[in-house]
């Protein structure tokens, strides 16, 4: 198993530890807290190395903040194009 982790870390860039941290901060989060959902749609951005602009970023946390639900990392990569 660590060599699979070790092949995702290679083509990706991001460390195992980094992605835990997020899937643990997102499945911990509270969605109807714009400072939490504006940091971890902030952390995917980084992750995924796609930055967004203001108004992007803005769209995709009024839009999980009107869900008010749990979102997964998916959804997040998804709403940043």
């Amino acid at each position: 198993m660590n060599h699979f982790f070790k092949q995702i870390e290679k083509k990706t860039g991001v460390s195992m530890e980094e992605i835990f941290a997020l899937a643990n901060a997102i499945q911990h989060a509270d969605f109807t807290n714009e400072k939490q959902v504006r940091k971890i749609v902030r952390r995917v951005s980084q992750l995924a190395n796609k930055p967004i602009s203001k108004d992007l970023e803005d769209q995709i946390v009024n839009s999980i903040l009107q869900n008010g639900e749990s979102i997964d990392l998916n959804s997040i990569q998804r709403m940043l194009g």
